[in-house]
C-alpha cells in the first residue's frame, strides 16, 4: 500500500516553513545541537515525501497502470492522475429468479464485491437509488480494461444474467478521497 498518493509540490515549502516555525518555538530552551537534529529530521521528512511520490509513480508504471501528472493552475499542486475503470451494472435479460434465488444471488453479489475491495481490485461500489436500468457501479483499480471486465464478469449476478456489465476507462487523482 502506498503511504502517499498525491504530489503536493507547492505544499512542501510551506510545510517545511511551518515545521521550522514549530521547531523554533518548541525548542527555545534546548541546546543548539538538539535544534540542528530536529531540523535535520524535518528535512529528511520532506525529502521522504518527494521520494514517496516518485516511488508511487514508478510502482504504478511498473504494475502497468496508465498515469499522467496534472498541475492545478490555482494551487500549483501536481497530482498523479491514474486511469481506473468504472463498471456500470445494468439490468440483465434474466430477471425471472424466485425471491429466494434473487436473495441468494444478492448475498453472493455482495460477497464478490467485498472480495474485490479487500483484494484491492475495486475501490468503491454501490447501487443507484432509483429503479432504472443502471443498477449500480464499481470502480476497478486494475491496470487494464480487460482485467476489470474479467473481474466484473465473475460476479454471480452477472453470471446468472440478472445483471450485465458496461465498462469505461475513467481518470481520477490518485489518493483523493470522496467528499
Amino acid at each position: 500500500m502506498f503511504v502517499m498518493s498525491t504530489i503536493r509540490t507547492s505544499l512542501i515549502p510551506k510545510l517545511f516553513g511551518f515545521l521550522m516555525l514549530i521547531v523554533s518555538i518548541s525548542c527555545q530552551q534546548q541546546p543548539k545541537e538538539q535544534h540542528v537534529e530536529k531540523i535535520d529530521t524535518i528535512v529528511d521528512d520532506v525529502e521522504s515525501i518527494k521520494h514517496s511520490a516518485r516511488a508511487i509513480k514508478e510502482q504504478l508504471l511498473k504494475d502497468g497502470f496508465e498515469i499522467f501528472d496534472y498541475v492545478d493552475e490555482e494551487s500549483g499542486d501536481t497530482v498523479i492522475m491514474q486511469q481506473y475503470f468504472i463498471a456500470f451494472l445494468k439490468r440483465g435479460p434474466n430477471r425471472s429468479q424466485s425471491k429466494e434465488e434473487a436473495d441468494s444471488l444478492q448475498k453472493l453479489h455482495l460477497g464478490h464485491l467485498g472480495k474485490m475491495y479487500k483484494e484491492g481490485f475495486a475501490d468503491i461500489s454501490g447501487p443507484f437509488g432509483d429503479d432504472g436500468d443502471i443498477r449500480g457501479i464499481t470502480i476497478y483499480n486494475t491496470p487494464t480494461q480487460q482485467m476489470a471486465d474479467s473481474l466484473a464478469n465473475m460476479d454471480p449476478m452477472v453470471k446468472s444474467g440478472r445483471l450485465i456489465i458496461e465498462i469505461h476507462p475513467w481518470w481520477a487523482a490518485k489518493g483523493f478521497p470522496l467528499r
